[in-house]
């Protein structure tokens, strides 16, 4: 059984307000489920029935506009459970909507040229904090969740993909990942940030022919953690575009969560 808990505000939001209230609804853009205009963090509690101990906090995706919470979210910690891996879905705090489809003013946003990192750049300061919460929090609370406090992680995708970046190279005792996933990720912002003495492992994928050019940070995200001596592994698939998450599409791409629990399991996680 799941259950949603209320995140504490870290970082307040300033002079941020969300006019439109948090929405939950089927995406004909997006072609999936969506949540959209969260403005107070939180996290869906999956817990494995057959506990191993590892944890991790799950960071769907969407522009910072949307949150695709099933095939970015959900489904992939019902995968993990089986796997017997607790896992928490964040929903973190999204850029304002200005109208009630957050998706269409993403996509307005972005085909009449304007620069996606601009737009998101006063919020997404508050989604980075929220996914150091969630481990923190998560941390804190390990003997309460059936986790080992030494075994707790995060993945992203794409914009979530930038959450766990994030995550994984600015952290405090508390909230410091000990193994990282950023999925098809924006590196954008990342470049020049220093990797930590202590950093964790890392994973990370793309496909080859995603339109939003994210293969090329995919192997510089890579590059970096190896540049700095730290271990990491890439995978790079020749078909799958962006944001294709836990859909099928008949690709071989479709196994990425298997690379990923190849990965887990050489590092004991599973």
């Amino acid at each position: 059984m799941t259950t949603d808990i209320q995140l504490p505000v870290t970082v307040p939001p300033g002079d941020v307000t969300w006019p439109f209230g948090e929405r939950e609804y089927f995406s004909d853009i997006f072609g999936t489920e969506v949540v959209t205009n969260v403005a107070k963090p939180a996290m869906t509690y999956f817990p494995a029935e057959k506990p191993n101990g590892t944890g991790v906090v799950i960071c769907p995706g969407g522009g910072f506009h949307a949150l695709s919470i099933n095939s970015e979210g959900n489904d992939v910690a019902r995968w993990l459970n089986a796997k017997g891996v607790t896992a928490f879905v964040l929903r973190y705090r999204l850029v304002p909507s200005r109208t009630e489809d957050a998706v269409k003013d993403l996509v307005t946003d972005m085909t009449s040229g304007k620069d996606l990192a601009t737009i998101s750049g006063h919020v997404t300061p508050l989604a980075f904090a929220d996914g150091k919460c969630a481990l923190a929090y998560a941390r804190e609370r390990a003997k309460t969740f059936g986790i080992d406090a030494n075994r707790l992680g995060v993945i992203g995708f794409s914009a979530g993909g930038a959450v766990a970046i994030s995550c994984a190279l600015e952290y405090d005792a508390t909230s410091r990942p000990d193994f990282a996933a950023p999925i098809y990720p924006p590196i954008r912002g990342f470049e020049t940030k220093e990797v930590p003495e202590d950093a964790c492992p890392l994973f990370t994928l793309a496909a080859s022919d995603d339109p939003l050019g994210l293969a090329a940070d995919t192997v510089a995200l890579y590059e970096k953690w190896r540049n700095a001596g730290k271990s990491a592994e890439v995978h790079l698939y020749a078909r799958g575009g962006h944001g294709f998450g836990m859909r099928k599409q008949h690709l071989p791409s479709d196994t990425w969560i298997e690379r990923l629990a190849d990965w887990m399991g050489q590092l004991d996680l599973l």
